[in-house]
Order: structure tokens, then sequence, then C-alpha cells
């Protein structure tokens, strides 16, 4: 470590010099378009792995930026994603986090049916008016049912599908199934993933419609 890094403590000098040794570390390319995404998820989770297994489709970030600049409701599956999301940047456009895994009903229902309060979260977003941008970092369970609901025509085509869920049982298959739907996705092959790289992607979005704003 240079001995003059030790005295940084402003918190933009930090950043600025992180995203300085990811760019200077890193030994893959990345695509212009999606390296302020790439960037923000390592820096978040000091693991390079992100920027290979980072998948994009076409204009995602395009479509996810526009989604949150028009003032889009970003659907969480976990109330730790909800909480990581820069409120304040999103409220500027007029958006706003919900999350329903913690209503009684959402349980409730869960319990009876069998599933889990994830996929009945899914379900209570089909009657969310305006923009959606889906932001799935801990539930495969999610990710199935909203496949399956856009799919059946229950909910419309949301704008932007953030697919990350970490784990180990149905999570690359749930993945899977989100590339595989067309629906616009910006997903996390393989096992890796989690709340921290869902919000890292969205505030990513989040500070580059502040930007284009800004221009």
């Amino acid at each position: 470590m240079r001995k003059h890094e030790l005295g940084l403590r402003r918190p933009q000098d930090i950043e600025a010099r992180s995203f300085q040794i990811i760019a200077d570390e890193l030994d893959v390319d990345v695509d212009p378009g999606a390296w302020p995404v790439v960037r923000r998820v390592i820096h978040a989770t000091a693991d390079f792995d992100f920027a290979r297994t980072l998948v994009f489709s076409d204009a995602a970030v395009e479509r996810g930026v526009a989604a949150l600049a028009a003032g889009a409701t970003v659907v969480c599956d976990t109330t730790m994603v909800a909480a990581g999301i820069n409120k304040r940047v999103l409220g500027g456009f007029g958006g706003c986090v919900r999350t329903f895994i913690g209503d009684e009903d959402v349980a409730a229902e869960a319990r009876e049916r069998g599933i889990t309060r994830s996929a009945v979260s899914m379900e209570r977003a089909c009657g969310l008016s305006g923009p959606l941008v889906f932001a799935i970092g801990n539930a495969p369970t999610a990710l199935v049912r909203l496949c399956e609901l856009v799919e059946e025509g229950a909910m419309r085509p949301p704008e932007l599908v953030v697919g990350v869920p970490v784990g180990f049982v149905n999570v690359v298959e749930s993945k899977e199934l989100v590339l595989r739907s067309n629906l616009p996705a910006i997903v996390a092959r393989g096992r890796k993933g989690g709340s921290t790289v869902a919000v890292a992607i969205c505030n990513a979005l989040l500070y580059l419609a502040s930007s284009d704003r800004r221009e």
C-alpha cells in the first residue's frame, strides 16, 4: 500500500481510488456500456469474477436507466435489497421501492399453499402500475415465478430484471430461465450473487440516470 493512501478519509476519494485499483487489476475486457455496473459490483464485493459472470441482455443498461429515470417502482425480493437501494436518488425521479416479503398476508398465503413467500410476493407485484424493475438478490423462486407470471400473461413484462440470487438450490437454473425468457435482464451466472450485488447493480443504474439528467 502506498503510504499516502493511509490518509484517504473522504468517501469520494476512497471510492475513486477503489475504482482505479479495479481498473488496474481487471484482466478481462468489459463492454464500455456495462462497465459502470460491473465496476460497482466488483467495488461492492471485491470479487473480480463478476466481470466474467455478469450477463447483460441487449440494451439492458439503457432500458434500466430509462425506466428508473421515468420513475419506475423497484420491486425487491428481500428487505435487505430494498434497504440498500438509494431511495433519495430514486425518489428524485418519482420512483419508489416495494417489497412484499414481510407482509403477514403473504406469509399466511405461502404457508397455506406450501410455496415460498418470495413466489407469492411476485404475484402481489402484478397489481403495481407504471414501469417496473425487479431486483432479485436472494430467492430463485422469485425469478421462476416472475417468468411464469409474464408467460401466463398475468404480469406485463418488466422494464428490467436484475436476477442475481445466491446459493445452491435452483439458483443456476433460475438464472438461465431468465436468460432464455427474452426479458430484459442483468444476470449473474452461476451460484454467486446476493443482496449486495442486486443493490450495486440498481445503484449503478440510478447513478447513470442521475448523470444523464445533469448532462
